[in-house]
């Protein structure tokens, strides 16, 4: 019975300027395991402020425990962003991970490209813009209260809110560029 033959055999020896530059893609690994470091500091802060909730629990209004909750959510939004860019930059940009039929394998992973990450990012981008605006929201009903004070001022509501518009004006940008480049007969 034959071997199945390694189908990088069949290609030969590359030249040495094209063998420098294919694997130059190499030296993007520091920064996916320095991603990695992120994401376990983001699981540490994920953790201190989970802590932080249960503990004071009786404590705080229910403004502070949405408050709260809202900023777990948003480590968790980023913390997503983060394995989108590690899992998806690394297979799409230095190496494949050879996940098919495994059981753990992403859904997203198997039809991840350049053009899919970008918009994946886009996306999660928004959401945690989201979160970050809602949480303006509710503090921000405190402005001009008598005794209660805030960190934010109007001006400041009405910025974040203009960011978060070129925000979802932006991916809506590089879906419609994308989709005009994937399907250019349709785009006329």
């Amino acid at each position: 019975m034959a071997q199945p033959r390694d189908p990088s055999a069949q290609l030969g020896p590359m030249k040495p300027l094209p063998a420098l530059i294919f694997s130059s893609r190499w030296l993007q690994l520091p920064l996916y395991i320095g991603l990695i470091v992120a994401q376990c500091v983001y699981v540490f802060l994920f953790l201190k402020e989970l802590w932080h909730l249960v503990t004071h629990a009786f404590d705080f209004s229910e403004q502070q425990i949405m408050l709260v909750v809202l900023g777990l959510i948003d480590v968790v939004m980023i913390s997503n962003l983060l394995i989108m860019v590690i899992v998806g930059g690394y297979e799409t940009f230095v190496s494949r991970l050879r996940l098919e039929g495994h059981p753990d394998q992403p859904e997203w992973l198997s039809h991840v490209n350049a053009s899919v990450l970008k918009i994946k990012l886009a996306m999660a981008i928004i959401g945690i813009s989201s979160i970050h605006l809602l949480r303006t929201f509710i503090e921000a009903g405190n402005i001009g209260g008598l005794g209660r004070t805030t960190n934010y001022t109007e001006s400041g509501v009405l910025l974040q809110t203009l960011i978060h518009v070129v925000f979802i004006l932006s991916a809506i940008g590089i879906a419609w560029v994308d989709r005009m480049t994937a399907h250019p007969s349709k785009a006329h």
